[in-house]
C-alpha cells in the first residue's frame, strides 16, 4: 500500500461562482440560479481532482461562502459585531455574534457530502467545522434566558450529528477544521483557552466508537486567508502535545511553511497517539509557486525519518480559499500543487518501497 495523500478541503471559486455569490447577495441572482452555479462549480472540482489522479476527492467548499459560517446560513439570532480575526498582513476576518438561542446549524454539511458522492465514483472526503469555532460566537457578556453552558450543551450535540451525519452518509474521511487551535495560544499564551477548546472538541467525539473514530481527523495551520496568516508566529511546540489530545484518528499537519519541520516532526513524533496516523502538510497554499513532484518527494522522505511509514499520510498545508473570496491563489496554481503532492507522494512511496 502507498502511502495515503489527501486534499485538505476548500479550492478557489471558479470567477463565474464568484460573480454568482455577489449578485444573488445583491438580490440580482435567484435562489435557484445560485445553485445551479454552485453545482457546476463541485461538478468541476470533483472530475479535475479524478483527473490528476487523487485518491480521494472533496467538492472543494465550492458551495460554501466560508469554512466556518456555513452551518449557520438562515440562521435567526445573530447579529454582525462577534470575534474579530486579524490577519499578519493586516486584513481581517469577523464572526457573527449569537443574540438568543437554542443553537441550531441550519445546514450541515452531509448535505455537501451527499451532492458530491452522487457526482463522484472515487472516495469523498468532508470538512466540517469544529465546534472550538462555533463556541466564538457565544458574547462574553451572555444572553439573557440563554446561558452559555446550555449553548455549549446545544453545539456539541449539533457537532455530534453533522459528524455523524457524514459517516452515514459514507464520507471517506470527516475532517474537523482547527485552525484555531493555534490562534488560541496567541489570545491566551498560558494555553488555558486552547485546553478548553480540546475538551470541548473531545465532548462530540467521544461520543463515537473507536472504529468511527478511525474515519474522523482534525486539521491544524495558521490560518490561510488571502495569502496570510493569523498565528504563524506562535510556536508549534505549544499546540501540538495538546493537540494530540483529541480523539481522533488522523492528524492533518501545516508543515511545508514551517521553518524547522524537521523540529515539528520530531515533536509530532514524540506525542503522536498510538494507531494514528499523521498527514503532513507538503504542499503551502499561500505560495504561488508550484511545488515540484520531486520537492514534495523529499519532504516525505524527511518526514519519515521521524515517523513510521505506515503511520504517515501527506495533505497540502491548508485549504486554498477558505473563504468564497478568497481569491489570492488562483485556481489552477490550487490544482497544480494538488498534482504535485499526488506524484510526489507517489515517487516517495516508491523510494521507500511503500
Amino acid at each position: 500500500m502507498s502511502i495515503p495523500t489527501e486534499p485538505i478541503g476548500s479550492l478557489p471559486r471558479p470567477r463565474a461562482l464568484q460573480e454568482a455569490f455577489a449578485q444573488h447577495a445583491e438580490g440580482r441572482l435567484s435562489d435557484a440560479e445560485l445553485e445551479k452555479a454552485q453545482d457546476q462549480a463541485v461538478a468541476d472540482t470533483l472530475a479535475r481532482l479524478a483527473k490528476l489522479g487523487s485518491p480521494v476527492l472533496v467538492d472543494g467548499d465550492q458551495a460554501k461562502t466560508g469554512s466556518i459560517t456555513y452551518p449557520l446560513q438562515g440562521l435567526a439570532g445573530l447579529a454582525p459585531d462577534g470575534v474579530v480575526i486579524p490577519y499578519a498582513d493586516g486584513h481581517t476576518r469577523q464572526l457573527p455574534r449569537l443574540t438568543a438561542g437554542p443553537f441550531r446549524y441550519q445546514v450541515r454539511a452531509d448535505a455537501y457530502l451527499r451532492a458530491a458522492r452522487a457526482k463522484a465514483d472515487l472516495p469523498v472526503k468532508q470538512a466540517v467545522v469544529a465546534p472550538s469555532a462555533l463556541s466564538l460566537l457565544y458574547p462574553a457578556d451572555g444572553i439573557d434566558g440563554y446561558p452559555r453552558e446550555a449553548f455549549l450543551r446545544d453545539l456539541v450535540d449539533e457537532s455530534a450529528a453533522e459528524i455523524r451525519a457524514c459517516l452515514d452518509a459514507g464520507a471517506h474521511a470527516v475532517q474537523l477544521d482547527f485552525t484555531e487551535g493555534r490562534l488560541s495560544l496567541k489570545l491566551d499564551p498560558s494555553g488555558g483557552v486552547l485546553d478548553q477548546f480540546i475538551e470541548l472538541n473531545n465532548q462530540a467525539l467521544e461520543r463515537f466508537t473507536e472504529d468511527e473514530r478511525a474515519r474522523i481527523g482534525v486539521h491544524t495551520c495558521p490560518g490561510a486567508d488571502r495569502g496570510s496568516t493569523h498565528s504563524l508566529d506562535v510556536d508549534y511546540a505549544e499546540l501540538l502535545p495538546r493537540l494530540f489530545r483529541l480523539r481522533v484518528g488522523a492528524f492533518y499537519l501545516q508543515l511545508a511553511s514551517e521553518a524547522d519541520p524537521d523540529r515539528v516532526l520530531s515533536i509530532a513524533a514524540d506525542h503522536l497517539p498510538a494507531g494514528a496516523r499523521a498527514f503532513v502538510g507538503v504542499t503551502d497554499p499561500l505560495d504561488p509557486v508550484v511545488e515540484t513532484a520531486e520537492q514534495v518527494r523529499d519532504r516525505v522522505l524527511a518526514a519519515a525519518r521521524h515517523l513510521p511509514v505506515d503511520r504517515l499520510g501527506t495533505c497540502d498545508d491548508a485549504g486554498f480559499a477558505p473563504y468564497a473570496d478568497d481569491d489570492s491563489i488562483s485556481r489552477e496554481i490550487a490544482f497544480a500543487k494538488i498534482e504535485a503532492r499526488v506524484r510526489g507522494t507517489e515517487l516517495a512511496s516508491q523510494a521507500l518501497g511503500a
